[in-house]
């Protein structure tokens, strides 16, 4: 998954069959990060024993899911092109992480030599991707030049979609952000949805102070799932305008740069990932509850998407507690959502006495009122906890998040109680851990994975 997820690990396996060790690749489940498509099944008729006419000999065993072909005595060499590409990408990231460093502090952390150091730093240079920055003071000798990335390489623009407004925010290649530009939205016919949305780009550009169409990549979070085959956004009712299968196209072109949407909950699990409470973790799911109701599967360090790409929409999964809905399709309501959305937490809160305008009011009422707020807390913290039960029994995480406006507002005393109820309804007793982002962590992810995409392409130098 973009920023912080791990690429799919390579293993070795002996075949009696064919000899040699030979490297296979685990590849994940879901559609190609090139393609946006799945991989062609390789599989015979369901229910045959019989492998298909085009399998090959090693793919008959299960556990092998792709096969990199190799010639048994190949040497596994490096072009010079190839070496310097990856000193390079390792002296940006250690630029990155550090902050500006000299010729020999870059050799020293890399185990360059000092000339192959000063080739290495002619080469960024030339290429736009570092600068010089001043002098090192205070040690032996003369000072030292100091380098480091060159901010201007590459900005990108992340954005955070609701019904009621469009938050933008862009970015330098370092990761600093420029500047954030809101657009109110309500009402916005769908016809005008890519004006919209263009125009809050350029505003949030314009206030960056860099060239319009300037940007490398644009990645925008938005409440549903982009279908990996189709393209159309699905579980969005609530966003009029944004159903077309050419939407990501014309943003595009209106944009002046490539443009991805990706589920808001889902870049909420990139930035905690990233900077966040599941900093660290490889296996978590995030719960998000206010508006809208969902989570977010991260399994071996990636972001689990499924079949449709709609994994973690768990508003719509039936709980004990809500009335069952025969075609949540049709009245796009029902389950978890029923329970623990901004809505339903309001309705819960008139029953204790604790009316307010707003659920995240109704909590912070029921934290400073004894008695009737003790027992709101802990109806909600058990409703909360019911949902959980069924997503930690199929994904079994080693952490769960809880985020969005709801938990948000319940803090650290609403996060315990909800562990606490989890653990007496779940055989598997993960950690709960509250969000530790400020500010919109859709945006934050947004951007935190706009930054990887853009890095990816503009580091490369082979």
């Amino acid at each position: 998954m973009g920023a912080g997820l791990r690429a799919a690990r390579v293993t070795l396996r002996h075949s009696p069959r064919e000899g040699p060790l030979t490297p296979h690749r685990r590849r994940p489940y879901g559609p190609s990060r090139t393609t946006g498509k799945f991989p062609n099944s390789s599989r015979g008729a369901p229910g045959s024993t019989e492998p298909s006419p085009a399998r090959r000999p090693e793919e008959e065993d299960p556990h092998v899911t792709h096969v990199i072909k190799t010639t048994a005595r190949a040497p596994l060499a490096g072009t010079p092109s190839l070496l310097r590409a990856i000193n390079d990408r390792a002296a940006l990231e250690l630029l990155l992480e550090n902050g500006p460093l000299s010729r020999t502090q870059i050799g020293t952390l890399t185990g360059l030599s000092k000339p192959t150091a000063s080739q290495l730093l002619a080469r960024l240079e030339a290429a736009g991707l570092v600068l010089p920055v001043g002098t090192s003071a205070g040690g032996p000798g003369p000072n030292a030049q100091l380098y480091q990335v060159n901010p201007a390489a590459g900005h990108v623009a992340g954005l955070d979609v609701t019904t009621g407004e469009i938050r933008v925010a862009v970015a330098d290649i370092t990761g600093t952000t420029l500047a954030e530009h809101v657009v109110p939205v309500k009402g916005t016919p769908a016809a005008e949805t890519v004006s919209r949305v263009t125009a809050a780009v350029a505003g949030a550009v314009r206030e960056a102070g860099i060239a319009d169409r300037a940007l490398h990549t644009v990645v925008i979070g938005v409440g549903g799932a982009p279908d990996p085959v189709t393209g159309k956004l699905r579980y969005a009712s609530h966003l009029p305008g944004w159903h077309s299968p050419r939407l990501v196209e014309e943003l595009s072109e209106a944009i002046g740069a490539p443009v991805s949407i990706e589920n808001d909950v889902n870049l909420a699990a990139v930035a905690e990932q990233a900077c966040g409470a599941a900093r660290g973790s490889e296996d978590f799911v995030l719960l998000w509850a206010g508006a809208g109701t969902g989570a977010a599967i991260v399994i071996a360090g990636r972001l689990h998407r499924g079949f449709t790409g709609g994994a973690g929409e768990v508003g719509y999964m039936p709980v004990p507690g809500s009335p069952v809905v025969r075609d949540v399709r049709r009245r796009n309501s029902g389950g978890f959502q029923d329970l623990v959305g901004a809505p339903a937490v309001r309705a819960l809160a008139r029953r204790y006495g604790l009316g307010a305008p707003t659920a995240e009011d109704a909590i912070a009422r029921a934290l400073e009122t004894p008695g009737a707020g003790d027992a709101f807390l802990a109806e909600l913290a058990g409703r909360l906890a019911v949902g959980l039960a069924v997503i930690v029994a199929v994904v079994d995480p080693e952490l769960v998040v809880l985020s969005g406006a709801v938990p948000s507002a319940g803090g650290t005393r609403l996060r315990a109680l909800v562990e606490d109820e989890l653990a007496r309804l779940s055989m598997a007793r993960p950690e709960v851990r509250s969000s530790a982002l400020v500010g919109s962590p859709v945006l934050l992810g947004a951007l935190q994975r706009a930054v990887a995409t853009a890095r990816e392409a503009v580091f490369s130098t082979h």
